[in-house]
């Protein structure tokens, strides 16, 4: 039988997926040494200082229980003294899970994974990924995880036919492995996503960036009618947009050193490269300003998040002919 797992744990970050990957591993570790713990959960918020006691008392019939107290950023003072003297002398058989987003109000909620790990908590950090270079190392780990490779275009072209969803990610690349013979590259991808791919967000950012009005309202209309969320084509165009920030800033028409200082593929850098043709400095300004205001458009601020994006992709297309 497994060893049971230390009885102090910290997931410390925003990324949903991570996070809840990182209380299942506690569980299936607890459950290897011991098949009776039970996992429970709840939020500080909905706690006070004794009920919390309680939770965490070791139980009469000695059995093995997980607690997972989530959104501890949120602890209040007493909540916070509670979990910190838990920490210091665990009740047996007791695996106490804190969730913490790393941010917080209360001065206590703050301190608290710092005081954590002085406990020797085992951490495991769950920060959110959002840079382009993360999603991809994302992707090429979700894809080893499921017992395949994939190769730099491969991911490239998973990421701009899925999307930034995680959980999206994560389910193609495992199905993308499991219909193959391990080895994962953009023609695969495109097989699998027969019929997607011509539709996707990043198909209406490119067509927009690169000045096609005709081809990017069509491509938006029909992204919209096959039911492509409107928040994976506003992060497309934002990424694109931020795609040409890069280009712009370094400067450098060589596309060897231009993927060497952007940490990207030669094709994609290449790519970019055509892509920024047209844009100057003040236009990539105002485009990342748009982008970023449609970003919270979609998610809720607009009456008609369709027309958002629609106003949104002629004002990028207009910026670059100018």
């Amino acid at each position: 039988m497994a060893a049971f797992p230390e009885s102090l744990h910290l997931v410390l970050g925003e990324e949903e997926l991570l996070v809840e990957r990182a209380v299942r591993a506690v569980v299936a570790s607890a459950r290897a040494a011991d098949p009776t713990v039970e996992l429970r959960r709840i939020k500080v918020s909905e706690l006070t200082a004794p009920e919390l006691d309680e939770m965490l008392s070791p139980s009469l019939f000695s059995e093995g229980q997980v607690v997972a107290l989530e959104a501890a950023q949120e602890a209040g003072k007493e909540i916070a003294e509670a979990i910190l003297a838990h920490a210091r002398q665990p009740a047996e058989g007791v695996i106490l899970v804190v969730v913490h987003s790393g941010g917080g109000r209360a001065k206590q909620a703050k301190e608290l994974p710092n005081a954590l790990r002085k406990l020797d908590a085992t951490v495991t950090e769950c920060r959110k990924i959002a840079k382009p270079a993360e999603r991809e190392a994302f992707v090429r780990d979700e894809v080893r995880r499921a017992g395949g490779r994939i190769d730099p275009a491969g991911v490239s072209a998973l990421i701009e036919t899925v999307g930034s969803d995680l959980r999206e990610l994560s389910s193609a690349a495992s199905q993308l492995v499991a219909d193959t013979d391990g080895r994962v590259d953009e023609q695969a991808v495109r097989r699998y996503h027969q019929g997607r791919a011509d539709v996707t967000g990043f198909v209406v950012a490119e067509k927009a960036v690169t000045g096609d009005r005709a081809g990017a309202l069509e491509a938006l209309r029909w992204a919209l009618q096959l039911g492509v969320p409107h928040v994976l084509i506003a992060d497309a165009l934002a990424e694109s947009v931020r795609t040409l920030g890069r280009v712009a800033a370094a400067g450098s028409n060589d596309t060897y050193r231009l993927a060497s200082e952007l940490g990207m593929p030669e094709w994609k850098a290449r790519k970019a490269l055509g892509q920024a043709r047209g844009w100057n400095r003040a236009g990539v300004a105002e485009a990342m300003r748009l982008t970023a205001a449609v970003n919270a458009d979609v998610k809720g601020q607009a009456a008609d998040a369709s027309y958002a994006l629609e106003r949104t992709v002629l004002r990028v297309i207009d910026l670059r002919a100018r």
